[in-house]
């Protein structure tokens, strides 16, 4: 996986987060990627949106052992894991 295709996930994860918190909210700028994201609005209803989400944008399935709170605390965290279940992924 190149560094571009890594910088993309990390952009499209933050589009997904800030539709979630809602277009009429204040985003910081630039988007806090390492801030927890329950500090910036996200509930937990929301964070099961968002997991569903990300699979459904970058066409994974996250595997049962890796949904914690731990791997969905900020973007970052989000970020990592995307890229390690994408790089994972067998060729097809």
């Amino acid at each position: 996986m190149d560094a571009r295709t890594i910088e993309g996930v990390g952009e499209q994860l933050i589009a997904l987060v800030k539709h979630l918190i809602g277009a009429d909210s204040a985003h910081p700028d630039p988007f806090p990627v390492e801030q927890q994201l329950s500090d910036l609005g996200i509930s937990s209803l929301k964070m099961v949106n968002l997991m569903l989400a990300v699979e459904l944008e970058f066409d994974i399935a996250i595997p049962q052992g890796d949904i914690t709170p731990e791997n969905f605390h900020s973007v970052a965290a989000i970020k990592a894991l995307v890229v390690r279940t994408l790089s994972q992924r067998k060729p097809v």
